[in-house]
């Protein structure tokens, strides 16, 4: 597993799903800004995490998509963690603790992770498979 370039490209998607999501707060359609704003990153997390997939394993690396998903994941959580709680959660009421422990997050993360597995399983797995039975003749 490329590693660094993993992490790379984990800060790209939450650098590009925090613009979203704060983005959607100028944009208001629904009621609760606040599930809006979950809305919009939830549908947005699907392409970018896709894409970001396409960006890792565009090199020929074989690492299992859930170990890739796992660094994009925890990538977003430091970050999270060390940025948005403090600049965007604090300021309006909220906590490290009711950021983390939102059901909305772990759809998220959830929805990120399966993503991930799902790209590998759909793009990477068959040429695997097809270049290992080719190599066992």
């Amino acid at each position: 597993m490329k590693i660094i370039r993993a992490i790379l490209i984990g800060i790209g998607i939450w650098i590009l799903g925090v613009s979203a999501y704060t983005l959607s707060y100028e944009f208001q359609i629904l009621s609760d800004p606040e599930q809006q704003a979950n809305t919009v990153l939830f549908t947005v997390i699907i392409p970018l995490v896709w894409l970001g997939s396409y960006t890792y394993y565009k090199k020929g690396h074989s690492t299992h998509g859930y170990f890739v998903g796992q660094v994009f994941l925890l990538v977003a959580a430091f970050l999270d963690a060390t940025i948005t709680v403090p600049l965007l959660i604090v300021p309006n009421g909220g906590s490290h603790y009711t950021f983390f422990t939102d059901i909305g997050f772990w759809c998220i993360a959830a929805e990120l992770m399966g993503v991930a597995v799902l790209y590998y399983y759909i793009m990477v797995y068959p040429k695997i498979k097809t270049l290992s039975k080719w190599n066992s003749i």
